[in-house]
């Protein structure tokens, strides 16, 4: 066991290696001209879930001050 496992089991055990996979996965479903695109939406759905969690937590709070 070296240094390197160590950071890589601090990002939830995904490496390079796996990375690579991953990438090569998603080419082959979507396609090189595709994947820009698919990224993109991506992108915005997560986006849109980091607002919708954040307006959920300050109708929250606004609550507790009530």
């Amino acid at each position: 066991m070296g240094p390197m496992d160590t950071v890589y089991a601090g990002v939830g055990g995904i490496g390079f290696p796996e990375l690579v996979v991953i990438l090569v996965v998603a080419v082959l479903l979507f396609g090189g001209k595709k994947l820009p695109e698919a990224a993109k939406g991506l992108g915005e759905g997560i986006r849109s879930f980091k607002d919708a969690w954040k307006s959920g937590e300050e109708k929250v709070d606004d609550k507790k001050q009530v």
